[in-house]
């Protein structure tokens, strides 16, 4: 029996057909580079302090009302505090100088009872302004985007069971219009709480459309083409988006009108549902073998070549996925089967885990890595593009399982080397957490790839939504690890480098898929030699077929 890729090899690997999906999936998932991190500047914090009602203070006395602080060794006007209204009114009355007749340490303060005023100099409005988040609720502002990151974990956990029962591509689209319609909707919040429910909800749909438009793209396309679509296609289109999103948040500086300006573009993809076909892959793989060939030979014919009489001469075999029915439903359950899957979905589990942290953390942290936010941003995001580059050649040239090892470890080394730069020299500590970020960001682009080899195809969506799930527990956290500064400076970069030392330790226990066909079933996945497989391998060139052999 021919795999699928040898079944549909008459189509060739660039023609119309496949430069249509190429460039269309690519384009359709633009409006999650810019809506993923939106929450930069809707979240932003502003200059604050506290509200000063008008009242009869002489000019003095306006000038004195908030305290300084000293934070971090430098003095500041304080953000969450101001000298009792009541005593100030009463002394400018009596026309006395502030620290000159008056001690100003003598006098009682008291909170921001009347709100707060915010500087415009860098934003009209955030949510942060609009909704008051600072001082003793100061926490609802990482909390924002930890909410976010649950919608993306809950939503990327059931896009991938609902795509491998229901199809690829409803569930593309269901999640995009999701994504679009909710990211609206929050225009009109009105309150904190009404804004991030919405903002869950948006999340749901937010990377599943990335998930569903990944693996559509792996399972039409085929050979090179397949690796320059998972390893820089999707990716420097999400990159692009990324790169847009300060463009747009630097001319759109009020919430409510970057928000617009995010969710109305998504409206151009509708007329996409007639050009993206489903996947002839997962169409075998439910038993739907008249569906699947009637889809590779309308790619026949946009590609102008002639399909064999029969296309898939036997099909029984990519219906087994795990010796069950092909009809019954697959779970989150079938990663976990055997001992092989489960050391694989352990392993990736850790590694995506860590990916994500790092990568959203230093993402999340971009508006403080330059006096200006919005070239901190696109220096974050420009910093994908030779990330993704290197992600691409890596898997055009290089195995897969080295290549993982030694992205984290570069990774892990570059962030623990930033403790060790004086703070003479904020340039070069920047410079060492934008490589930081550039290689995790080429081994998140290498991981969705490497995930895609290693699942067959009636598992590759669902395993591709759980180890994205689990990685949004990352991303979940991100928002509060920057937070441990507070604790002990180097700590957030310390616990980068060491979720990346140990995730490269782990790695070097995966199988390898360099080299080999996309798998359609769990008895076709790659399988990981042993140590002694691999010297065995050394000293006895001559027999390959024995070691493939291993146990499932």
């Amino acid at each position: 029996m021919k795999d699928f890729e040898a079944s549909v090899a008459f189509l060739g690997q660039w023609g119309r057909f496949q430069q249509v999906v190429f460039f269309l999936l690519c384009a359709s998932v633009v409006p999650n580079g810019f809506g993923a991190f939106s929450v930069v500047f809707l979240t932003d914090t502003p200059a604050h302090r506290c509200l000063v009602p008008e009242v009869n203070l002489t000019q003095d006395w306006l000038d004195v009302i908030i305290p300084i602080e000293v934070v971090d060794g430098k003095q500041q006007l304080s953000r969450c505090s101001r000298f009792r209204l009541d005593v100030v009114r009463n002394l400018s009355a009596l026309g006395l100088a502030p620290a000159v007749e008056v001690d100003l340490s003598d006098l009682p303060q008291e909170t921001c009872v009347d709100g707060w005023s915010y500087s415009r100099d860098v934003y009209q409005s955030t949510i942060v302004s609009q909704f008051d988040l600072v001082c003793r609720d100061q926490w609802k502002q990482p909390f924002t985007s930890t909410l976010y990151f649950l919608g993306v974990l809950c939503g990327s956990f059931f896009s991938g069971l609902l795509s491998d029962r229901f199809g690829r591509k409803p569930v593309l689209f269901a999640t995009m219009a999701i994504q679009t319609v909710f990211i609206f909707v929050q225009i009109f919040s009105n309150s904190w709480t009404v804004f991030v429910v919405l903002l869950f909800i948006s999340g749901l749909g937010q990377i599943s459309n990335y998930i569903s438009a990944f693996v559509l793209g792996n399972e039409i396309l085929t050979g090179r083409v397949r690796v320059l679509f998972s390893s820089l296609g999707v990716c420097l289109a999400f990159a692009f988006g990324f790169m847009m999103l300060p463009l747009f948040a630097y001319f759109l500086r009020d919430w409510r009108s970057l928000l617009l300006a995010t969710s109305l573009p998504s409206l151009l993809y509708i007329p996409l549902w007639w050009w993206i076909p489903e996947s002839p892959r997962w169409l075998l793989s439910r038993g739907r073998v008249e569906e699947a060939e009637a889809a590779v030979r309308k790619a026949a014919e946009m590609n102008k070549v002639e399909a064999p009489q029969v296309i898939f001469e036997d099909h029984s075999l990519h219906a087994d996925v795990t010796h069950l029915h092909p009809k019954e439903q697959t779970n989150v359950f079938d990663l976990l089967r055997t001992k092989p899957i489960r050391d694989t979905t352990a392993i990736m589990c850790l590694v995506w885990f860590t990916l994500s942290t790092g990568y959203y953390t230093l993402s999340l942290n971009t508006s403080h890595l330059h006096a200006d936010p919005y070239v901190s941003c696109f220096l974050s995001a420009a910093a994908e593009v030779p990330a993704y580059t290197l992600s691409w050649l890596a898997l055009r040239f290089l195995p897969r399982r080295p290549s993982a090892v030694g992205i984290l470890l570069v990774g892990g080394a570059s962030l623990y080397s930033i403790q060790l730069v004086p703070e003479s020299l904020p340039a070069l500590s920047t410079a060492l957490g934008m490589l930081g970020k550039c290689v995790i960001t080429a081994g998140i682009g290498l991981g969705f790839a490497y995930t895609a080899e290693l699942y067959p195809t009636a598992l590759r969506n669902t395993a591709a939504g759980t180890l994205t799930a689990v990685s949004r527990v990352g991303g979940c956290v991100s928002p509060f690890v920057f937070q441990l500064s507070v604790y002990f400076k180097p700590l957030p970069h310390i616990v980068m480098g060491t979720l990346a030392v140990v995730s490269a330790f782990a790695a070097f226990f995966l199988p390898e898929s360099f080299g080999r066909p996309l798998p359609q079933t769990i008895h076709q996945m790659p399988r990981r030699e042993s140590i002694r497989c691999l010297f065995a391998t050394r000293r006895e060139p001559s027999k390959p077929a024995a070691l493939s052999e291993s146990r499932l």
